[in-house]
C-alpha cells in the first residue's frame, strides 16, 4: 500500500474552478464514505479550505486508484470529470508525503505561513476518524504531518503576526477605506459586519475585537450561533442579527466579513444600501463566493475576495520559509525511516520470539532431566538468567544491524535473510504485522 494524493488548489485552478469544486457539510461526509468503499482505497481523508480541495489515500494500485478519486471528486463536486482533470494534481509515495508536511507547515498556502492550516488538516483528519475512513496508514502520516506544521511555527518565525487569509485581507481593506483612523492600524475605529457564524467568523470577531474595531455585528443564518460567537471571550461591543437583516445592519457598516459555508450568494447587489458617502468595502472569505459578482460594480463599493490575494507576493521573509523547509525534509527522512523499521519489525520479534521459545523448551528439557531434586528452583532460575542474557546479546548486533539497514536500498533483503538463516515461521511474521496496527491505536 502506498500514500497518494490527488487535488486542486489555488495554484493550480482557478477560483471559478475552485469555487464550483468546494467541498464541505454534508457533501464532504458522504464523499469520505464512498472513497473508503472504494475497491482500490484502504484509508482515506480529504483536506477542503477555501483554496483547495484534496483526497489523501492508501492505496494498492496507483493508476486504479488516481482514476477512482477523480471520478468520486467530480461526481461530489457535482463538476464534469472533463472539466476538473486539467487543473487536479497527484502526488504519491515520497512526494505525496513531501506535500503534504509542506501544506500543513503554510509553504503551500495562498498566504505563506497561514496560521489556519495546521487547524484545517487537524480537522480532516479527525472527521476521517469520526467516520472510520482512516487507520494506521495516514494516522501515522497525519501525526507527523501535524508535528511538522507545530515545529514551523515554534522554531520559526513563518507565522509571526499571525499572518492568515483574514490578516493579509483586512490590510488591504484598510487601504480601500476612505477615511484613515489616525495612528491605528487594521480594523481599529471601524463599523464592522461579520457574516456567518463559524471558525473564520470567529477569528473575524476575535480580530476585530482585539483591533479596536468601532462596532462589531455578527450575522448568521441561526441567531443562537452568532450570540455563542458574540460571547466568547475576549470579545467587546459586539451584537447579532439574522440575514434577513443584512441591508440595514450594511447601512451602519465600514468593512463586512464574508466566510459563510452557504452554497449560494448571501449577498446581492440589490441587497447593497445606495448612496452612501464613504467605501464600504466587503473581504468575501468564502468558497463558493458569498457576495455577487455583480456587487463589485456598484459605486462606492469594493470588494477583495480570493482571487484578490492571488496578485499578491508572500510576506514570509526568505529565511524563514527555508528554514521551514529544513523542518519538512527533516520530518520526511524521520517519517521514511519509521516505515523501512516498520517493515523489518515483525521479523525481529519474530526472531526474539523464536528465540525464547528454545530458550524455555530447553530449560524444561533440563529440569526433566535432572529431576526435582537434582537442582534447587534458585539454581534453575539462574541458569534461565543466564541462557537469556546470552540469547539477547547473540540477538543483539543482528537484529539492531537489520534495523539499522531498513533505509538502505537492500533493506528488505537483509530482513529476508534473516528469515531464512534462522528458519522464522511465515505466520508468525504474518500474526505479528497484523497485530501492530492494532497496537499503534492502543493507548
Amino acid at each position: 500500500m502506498s500514500v497518494l494524493v490527488v487535488g486542486l488548489s489555488n495554484k493550480s485552478a482557478p477560483m471559478t474552478i475552485l469555487e464550483r469544486a468546494a467541498i464541505s457539510g454534508d457533501t464532504l461526509t458522504k464523499l469520505l464514505t464512498d472513497l473508503a468503499q472504494a475497491e482500490p482505497l484502504a484509508e482515506a481523508f480529504v483536506v477542503s479550505t477555501c483554496n483547495r480541495v484534496e483526497v489523501y489515500a492508501d492505496v494498492d494500485r496507483f493508476h486504479v486508484g488516481v482514476t477512482a478519486i477523480c471520478e468520486l471528486l467530480a461526481r461530489h463536486c457535482g463538476v464534469p470529470a472533463q472539466e476538473l482533470t486539467p487543473y487536479l494534481y497527484v502526488h504519491y509515495e515520497g512526494r505525496a508525503v513531501r506535500h503534504v508536511l509542506a501544506v500543513t507547515s503554510g509553504l503551500d498556502s495562498m498566504v505563506i505561513g497561514d496560521e489556519q492550516i495546521v487547524g484545517q488538516v487537524r480537522s480532516a483528519i479527525k472527521l476521517a476518524g469520526e467516520h472510520g475512513t482512516i487507520g494506521p496508514v495516514l494516522g501515522r502520516l497525519g501525526r507527523v504531518a501535524l508535528r511538522a506544521g507545530k515545529r514551523a511555527r515554534a522554531e520559526t518565525e513563518i507565522g509571526r503576526a499571525g499572518v492568515s487569509l483574514l490578516s493579509v485581507t483586512i490590510e488591504l481593506a484598510s487601504a480601500s477605506v476612505a477615511t484613515p483612523v489616525s495612528g491605528r492600524a487594521g480594523l481599529a475605529g471601524r463599523d464592522v459586519l461579520v457574516v456567518g457564524a463559524g471558525s473564520m467568523s470567529a477569528l473575524a470577531v476575535t480580530t476585530a475585537s482585539r483591533d479596536g474595531a468601532a462596532s462589531i455585528v455578527v450575522a448568521n443564518r441561526t441567531r443562537e450561533r452568532a450570540e455563542r460567537l458574540a460571547t466568547q471571550p475576549g470579545v467587546a461591543m459586539t451584537r447579532v442579527a439574522g440575514l434577513a437583516d443584512l441591508p440595514a445592519v450594511m447601512a451602519d457598516a465600514d468593512i463586512v466579513i464574508c466566510c459563510t459555508g452557504a452554497a449560494g450568494h448571501v449577498i446581492t447587489a440589490d441587497m447593497v444600501p445606495a448612496g452612501r458617502r464613504e467605501t464600504l468595502v466587503f473581504l468575501d472569505l468564502a468558497m463558493p463566493r458569498d457576495v455577487e459578482p455583480a456587487v463589485a460594480s456598484l459605486p462606492g463599493i469594493v470588494v477583495i475576495g480570493l482571487d484578490t490575494l492571488r496578485e499578491h507576493g508572500s510576506v514570509a521573509a526568505a529565511n524563514d520559509v527555508a528554514a521551514v523547509r529544513a523542518i519538512v525534509a527533516a520530518e520526511l527522512a524521520a517519517y521514511h525511516s519509521a516505515i523501512n523499521a516498520a517493515r523489518v519489525a515483525p521479523t525481529v520479534v519474530a526472531l526474539r520470539a523464536r528465540a525464547a521459545e528454545v530458550v524455555d523448551a530447553e530449560l524444561a528439557r533440563l529440569a526433566g532431566r535432572l529431576g526435582v531434586d537434582g537442582l534447587g528452583s534458585h539454581a534453575l532460575d539462574e541458569v534461565a538468567r543466564t541462557l537469556r542474557r546470552v540469547t539477547d546479546k547473540l540477538l543483539h548486533a543482528p537484529t539492531v544491524r537489520v534495523k539499522e539497514l531498513a533505509d538502505t536500498p537492500a533493506g528488505t533483503e537483509y530482513a529476508a535473510a534473516l528469515r531464512v538463516l534462522f528458519d522464522l515461521d511465515p505466520r508468525a511474521i504474518e500474526a505479528v504485522t497484523r497485530a501492530a496496527p492494532e497496537q499503534e491505536r492502543s493507548p
